[in-house]
């Protein structure tokens, strides 16, 4: 059960929303819709906030909190990658020594396009 459903109630963010989707390669896979969800290790936007890249833009539609031993394909197919595997090697690429733990928690930030 994530965080949100248990006392609907959301801590405060811990940086803002411009910060969401940064890397390059992300930005283009969400403008192309490979990517519909990242996950980070803060809380970076609220349910209804509007993140701009390259002028388009995304509403969040959701932010849970989840379990890296949650993960699933599916979840990694909504970051832009085909498995779990995949989307945890790019991970890991980025973030030198970081260990990988199933019991380690992030934040799940849920996006789709704004329709103009």
């Amino acid at each position: 059960m994530n965080l949100q459903n248990e006392n609907n109630t959301l801590p405060p963010k811990t940086c803002s929303i411009e910060r969401l989707v940064t890397i390059e390669e992300d930005v283009k896979k969400v403008l192309s819709g490979e990517k519909t969800a990242t996950r980070r290790n803060g809380r970076y936007a609220d349910p209804g906030e509007i993140m701009t890249l390259e002028g388009r833009k995304f509403v969040v539609e959701n932010v849970y909190s989840q379990s890296l031993g949650e993960l699933t394909d599916v979840d990694a197919r909504r970051e832009g990658f085909e498995t779990v595997e995949d989307y945890k090697q790019s991970i890991l690429s980025l973030h030198p020594g970081m260990p990988w733990l199933p019991q380690m928690r992030v934040w799940v930030h849920e996006f789709r396009p704004v329709q103009d």
